[in-house]
């Protein structure tokens, strides 16, 4: 049976996703558990790779095994086992064809900033501090240059090995909230796929434009060679969240 998982996990402890030498990784922290429940060497197959410290609200990961717990079921049966940061939210079963990688359609990242000329405590774990942000119609505006079908070689950091670097971005949504009398700014982001450190770096650009210290032109010329230096800083990890994986 192919069993596919929803997942949650704190990512601030963790070396990302994918299993590594001398690192704890989320993968192997749920393998672990699936190892102790079922006395099974199981290998698991996620949406993609999220980078360390980066979190996630809906990650999914498939595996192919045969035991005695219904899908359904996995949940329960695996949070016992898991550390706090991690948790299983739901379970289900489907056909050998379905790959949580491959099958992906669409996938929607949220970044977290909030604007404060001091750390708050209470935001600092899941988003980043910033002492100045331009007002949300100035970011909604320049985040429609971040959006459509672009290669975005610019946006990827140096060592990824990716066959295209071509990627379509169907929205980029800017909302903002208050939460403990601090302004707090959510940059979601909905495509086909992302490259490595992608979004980190759209929210570094965005903000850049926001604030004129980069221009529609500038973006462009990036676009179009690929040259990293025209672009904004990568944002810390922190801050992203990997939110929603759809499929058809």
């Amino acid at each position: 049976m192919r069993y596919v998982l929803k997942i949650a996990y704190d990512g601030a402890e963790f070396a990302g996703w994918q299993c590594q030498k001398n690192a704890i990784t989320v993968q192997e922290t749920l393998e672990t558990a699936l190892y102790t429940a079922f006395s099974q060497r199981i290998k698991t197959t996620a949406s993609g790779r999220t980078d360390a410290g980066v979190h996630a609200a809906g990650q999914t990961c498939h595996f192919d095994a045969e035991l005695p717990v219904p899908p359904e079921k996995m949940p329960d049966c695996l949070n016992r086992l898991l550390p706090a940061p991690v948790r299983v939210i739901e379970g289900w079963a489907a056909n050998e064809t379905f790959d949580c990688n491959r099958s992906a359609k669409r996938k929607t990242y949220r970044y977290r900033l909030y604007v404060s000329p001091r750390e708050m405590p209470l935001l600092e774990r899941y988003a980043v501090r910033i002492e100045n942000a331009p007002c949300l119609e100035t970011l909604q505006t320049q985040a429609r240059l971040l959006e459509g079908e672009h290669d975005y070689k610019a946006f990827c950091a140096s060592g990824s090995a990716v066959k295209t670097t071509v990627r379509t971005v169907y929205e980029v949504r800017v909302k903002e909230r208050e939460e403990y009398g601090v302004r707090v700014v959510e940059v979601f982001v909905t495509g086909n796929g992302f490259l490595y450190n992608m979004v980190r770096t759209m929210v570094g650009e965005l903000l850049d434009l926001a604030l004129e210290k980069r221009t529609a032109d500038s973006l462009l010329t990036a676009y179009a060679t690929g040259d990293r230096s025209l672009l904004g800083k990568t944002m810390p990890a922190k801050g992203l969240t990997l939110m929603q994986v759809e499929y058809e």
